[in-house]
């Protein structure tokens, strides 16, 4: 799977790692259903900290589209509000 940090590229995602990335989606949802901002950000970090972790930067001279699309680091809560759908920012 291809994710995209917004600002920052893509990274090659083994789906195994996918269980770990939706623990972590599952904390952004929390903050943003909860409105805590302290919450939020922390959860946000961890969430593209493990995508940073568990991918793999993608080729960069790839014309591949991402699989999954991600708010860059700093994003506001209601930026990812906007992002989110059911099944949060990663499908799963």
């Amino acid at each position: 799977m291809i994710i995209r940090v917004l600002g920052e590229g893509q990274y090659d995602v083994a789906d195994h790692a996918l269980d770990r990335l939706n623990e972590l989606d599952s904390a952004v949802e929390a903050a943003v259903a909860a409105s805590d901002e302290a919450a939020f950000t922390a959860a946000l970090e961890s969430l593209l900290d493990g995508v940073r972790t568990v991918g793999v930067p993608h080729d960069l001279d790839s014309l591949d589209e991402s699989d999954l699309i991600l708010p860059p680091a700093g994003a506001s809560i209601d930026e990812v509000r906007e992002m989110l759908d059911d099944d949060g920012l990663i499908p799963g």
